[in-house]
């Protein structure tokens, strides 16, 4: 059986990143080459020197909403909201805490006279909400949503910015594609000189990822279906790389998840968007990945079991236990890899 309890890992508390970097490309990074097993530790920006000319990095260039939102009930309790995924131009999914308050047919009310009617239930707990206001939804809900840091972050982000990554366009995600909050427009500027070449794609974060694993049995986790989209564009930088043979290096999970839903096997990719809910773990054959960047991930998380498939669980987890011992940060707001 392929066990969920074979990816814990014991992490001291004070690891666990409560601010970025600064500046951003400043982070720890610790180097991985599967072939040579050769370990090397350097900064973020040091990958300057070990990309290549005709290296293609695949980055997410979603954008994370103030997805968070605060509500009373008709009978005055407060309730919590997390924004989901869109369903149209009133509806979304959200995930709402204390789910008792949030009862089938209940009206929640929000700042700037906004409402909300609970629809349904969903599968995983949550709920279809339909929202109800005067305007343009994002334009209120920059005003009256918080950015959705992660519960394992106690400290006040200063600057909203520093949990979006400087490439971002496309509004939709509820939380940070995080390996790309590492990247710099500067450092992006001199990588770019140097001859590597970059591809987006779009997956709006969602429960998918980082929904915990509730079952032993990894084979009975249902992964949450998350929003994906690639253009021709960007899908034919990808091919001409992939024909050319040279590396195509995922920037984060989300980025892996989606090239992965979207190549053949030959890996090559089409235009394509929808919703995916791949959830890759041990064993695993990569279609079209040849290298990443990625941040340390939670113990028995779906994000660290994607890192043990590309590179093996023993491996991963001796290198979470060196990293502990030098000191790296964790989590979304810490330091990162490269596994190539």
């Amino acid at each position: 059986m392929l066990k969920k309890s074979d990816y814990f890992y014991h992490l001291p508390e004070e690891r666990i990143a409560q601010i970025p970097a600064q500046p951003r490309d400043t982070a720890k990074l610790l180097c991985y080459n599967r072939q040579t097993e050769k370990v090397l530790q350097c900064t973020f920006r040091d990958c300057l020197s070990f990309l290549k000319r005709g290296d293609l990095l695949v980055v997410n260039n979603t954008k994370v909403i103030p997805a968070r939102l605060f509500a009373k009930t008709v009978y005055g309790g407060k309730v919590e909201i997390l924004l989901l995924k869109r369903k149209n131009y009133t509806q979304w999914e959200v995930l709402v805490k204390p789910g008792k308050k949030a009862k089938i047919g209940d009206i929640l009310s929000l700042a700037e006279g906004v409402t909300a009617n609970v629809l349904e239930r969903t599968e995983v707990g949550g709920r279809i909400l339909e929202f109800h206001f005067e305007g343009i939804f994002e334009e209120i809900l920059e005003r009256i949503g918080q950015m959705p840091l992660p519960p394992y972050i106690h400290e006040k982000l200063q600057d909203a910015n520093r949990y979006q990554t400087v490439y971002c366009k496309e509004a939709g995600s509820a939380a940070a594609p995080t390996a790309g909050l590492h990247f710099t427009k500067e450092l992006i500027e001199r990588l770019k000189e140097k001859g590597v070449e970059f591809a987006e794609v779009q997956l709006h974060v969602g429960l998918g990822t980082f929904r915990p694993v509730q079952e032993e049995d990894l084979t009975n986790h249902k992964m949450h279906s998350e929003y994906f989209s690639i253009d021709a564009q960007n899908a034919e930088k990808i091919n001409i790389a992939k024909k050319e043979g040279r590396r195509i290096i995922a920037v984060g999970t989300t980025t892996v998840r989606t090239l992965e839903s979207v190549a053949d096997k030959n890996g090559f990719v089409q235009a394509a968007s929808g919703d995916t809910d791949i959830f890759i773990y041990p064993p695993y054959r990569f279609k079209i990945v040849d290298a990443l960047f990625t941040n340390f991930h939670l113990p028995e998380s779906t994000l660290l079991m994607l890192i043990a498939a590309f590179m093996g669980r023993e491996k991963i987890l001796d290198l979470y236990q060196f990293a502990v011992q030098e000191k790296y940060r964790f989590f979304s707001f810490g330091d990162a890899m490269f596994i190539e």
